[in-house]
């Protein structure tokens, strides 16, 4: 079944329908707040609060963006919540990253490493700015999808994904 009847069935109250939904989307968004946390703890937890929270709000889904994409959302507002809360998250790094079926050992350590560099330096970078980098560079949403998901305008978007480029190059 595609998406949108998915969706449907899922806003009339299919349990099956909507379990689908979610299990589709799981690594999307655990995957996404891992890296913004770099805890695989805090991770799962704010998953599962996402998760949570798309059953319980499952019918206020409009349907104007992709399922995955208001997920995502979701993460982004319950992890600022999470920061607000916490102020501060500690630094520790990805133990286990999947590995794509195609790539070979000496490349998967090569990205193991550079991942975990640039995790490490994002971890100082702001939040908001953090956010940005990681919908664009690793899920490759457009300024006007970021700009939706975060509820910011399209200007303060492509100001922050250039503060990370900027930062990136000079820490590099």
């Amino acid at each position: 079944m595609d998406e949108k009847t998915l969706l449907e069935k899922a806003r009339s109250g299919d349990r099956k329908s909507l379990e689908l939904l979610l299990y589709d989307n799981y690594k999307i968004v655990y995957g996404y707040l891992l890296k913004l946390t770099m805890n695989e703890e805090v991770t799962k937890d704010l998953t599962q609060d996402v998760m949570m929270k798309a059953i319980l709000n499952i019918k206020k889904f409009k349907g104007e963006s992709k399922f995955s994409t208001w997920l995502i959302s979701i993460a982004s507002n319950l992890y600022k919540n999470y920061i607000r809360k916490n102020k501060k998250i500690s630094n520790k790094t990805i133990e286990d990253l999947s590995l794509k079926d195609s790539q070979d050992i000496e490349h998967a350590v090569i990205n193991k490493d550079t991942v975990k560099r640039i995790g490490k330096l994002l971890m100082d970078f702001p939040y908001e700015k953090r956010m940005v980098f990681i919908l664009k560079n690793y899920y490759d949403y457009s300024y006007e999808e970021i700009s939706k998901i975060l509820k910011c305008p399209i200007g303060t978007v492509r100001s922050r994904l250039h503060y990370c480029i900027e930062k990136l190059r000079n820490l590099i």
